[in-house]
């Protein structure tokens, strides 16, 4: 029967939490506040951890589920006082780097890439198509700024200035969080907010990173050898587990493969 002793300290603890994939993209995998929300709770207060560990692999997504997921981190970390570390696996990019963002720290491989603090639309025109099919593309609404961006018709000046307007707003944003959080680390590089990404050392020179390494050996230099982790992942659904796919998981998988795509992995 095992006694408590009282002078014999716990061992250190680590939550670590795993941000894998795109963001927001729509299928179950997807990361978003609302399926991170009960995980990321839990890593903050169960067993009062030391810290929390951030393990990111994201090529991006919804500017808005990137917002609302580092908020809910910065505010869990404010109200436990616990320090958060970002570990970037193969890529933090847009708003993958929005996410790691968040963290007191963030720390990469030496072949991680970060930044791409930028915002894109992508879409496409079918109008040329539709002529050639003899069909015509009827769209009736109250309000002239209603339909917009339709990929069924011509684009039109007012529609672009209008995304642009759009696009100027959100990556104001964008800066904004990075500016925030980042502070004096950030270099004056000309490129910083253009969309560039930068690779391992060079994200750490430009500011977007702290140093180059990895979770076990950067955690147990931080707080010793003894530190122990407890790892946090989204559960997957009974569908996935048994390897069964919906149409709607099907096209976020292509979608978030390029995301990935865009930056070679």
């Amino acid at each position: 029967m095992k006694r408590w002793i009282p002078f014999l300290k716990s061992r250190p603890l680590v939550a670590v939490v795993r941000l894998q994939g795109a963001i927001g993209m729509g299928g179950r995998g997807a990361l978003s506040d609302q399926s991170l929300r009960e995980m990321l709770e839990k890593a903050f207060k169960r067993g009062k951890p030391k810290a929390v560990a951030l393990e990111i692999n994201s090529p991006g997504g919804s500017p808005v589920q990137s917002s609302l997921i580092a908020a809910r981190i910065r505010r869990l970390a404010d109200e436990a006082g616990v320090p958060v570390f970002a570990f970037v696996e193969d890529v933090a990019a847009s708003g993958g780097y929005w996410l790691a963002s968040a963290a007191d720290e963030i720390i990469a491989d030496e072949s991680s890439i970060l930044g791409s603090i930028g915002v894109i639309s992508a879409g496409f025109g079918a109008h040329v198509f539709l002529a050639r099919q003899g069909l015509e593309r009827r769209v009736h609404t109250a309000g002239k700024s209603k339909s917009m961006n339709d990929p069924f018709k011509p684009e039109t000046e007012e529609d672009v200035a209008r995304l642009d307007r759009l696009l100027s707003q959100l990556h104001d944003n964008f800066i904004a969080q990075v500016q925030g959080r980042r502070g004096d680390k950030l270099s004056k590089d000309p490129d910083l907010f253009t969309g560039e990404v930068w690779v391992g050392q060079g994200a750490v020179r430009v500011g977007l990173a702290d140093g180059v390494g990895h979770l076990v050996p950067f955690m147990k230099a931080r707080f010793g050898d003894k530190v122990k982790f407890r790892r946090y992942e989204t559960k997957r659904s009974l569908f996935q587990r048994f390897g069964v796919s919906l149409a709607q998981d099907a096209l976020s998988g292509i979608e978030e493969r390029a995301q990935f795509a865009r930056f070679g992995l």
